[in-house]
């Protein structure tokens, strides 16, 4: 009766035995689904951790452009604000270069003899007030005789042979140039040497000087 027990015991365990060996998962296995189980979340938390640390260095370098386009924009409106005072007087010093222009001629004009007049000491000490309002407020008369021709500031009326001078000396100023700060008003009308071909001058102004 005991022989019959165990062997059906030992029949039972041989059954459990081969379920284990066939289908049942093993304990090795059971221990690597764990394992993954275990990185996934891992990985998933690096994969986030490492799209904020993009983000944030794509948030930094739209920030440091932004900071430098309000810069750039900061000194371009100081550059207008002062350029706008220092040049305002523009137009209004044009208009007025006639009336420098005239009074200059009205001096160049009197005889000899008329030169100590009163008349012609009060047109020169006009001319002089006003020359001393325009240094006041950046403007500067441009009278080169004697100096090379620069086609920034000159311009050229006649060309006139004079042997012992270099091409392009300034001999006559026809009409005296002006400067409003570092911006031209108007160009000098001069004369100038040219003793051969070869000493062709420029008669191009760079009116943007």
């Amino acid at each position: 009766m005991m022989s019959v027990h165990k062997s059906q015991q030992d029949a039972a365990s041989g059954v459990h035995s081969d379920l284990s060996s066939e289908g049942g998962p093993s304990a090795v296995e059971e221990n690597q689904v764990d394992s993954q189980s275990m990185d996934q979340p891992a990985s998933i938390e690096e994969a986030h951790v490492a799209a904020l640390q993009a983000e944030m260095t794509q948030l930094r370098d739209q920030l440091l452009r932004a900071l430098a386009d309000l810069e750039n924009t900061r000194k371009r409106a100081v550059r207008e604000r002062e350029d706008a005072g220092k040049y305002a007087a523009g137009a209004f010093a044009r208009d007025m270069l006639s009336v420098a222009d005239n009074l200059r001629r009205a001096i160049d004009s009197a005889s000899p003899d008329a030169k100590d007049s009163a008349l012609v000491q009060g047109v020169e000490a006009t001319e002089r007030e006003m020359l001393k309002a325009f240094e006041k407020n950046g403007i500067r008369r441009i009278e080169p005789l004697g100096a090379p021709f620069d086609p920034n500031f000159h311009e050229v009326m006649f060309e006139s042979p004079m042997p012992g001078k270099a091409d392009g000396t300034i001999i006559q100023i026809l009409e005296a140039g002006y400067v409003l700060n570092d911006r031209l008003l108007r160009p000098a009308r001069v004369s100038v040497v040219r003793n051969g071909p070869d000493g062709a001058v420029s008669h191009a102004v760079d009116r943007e000087a």
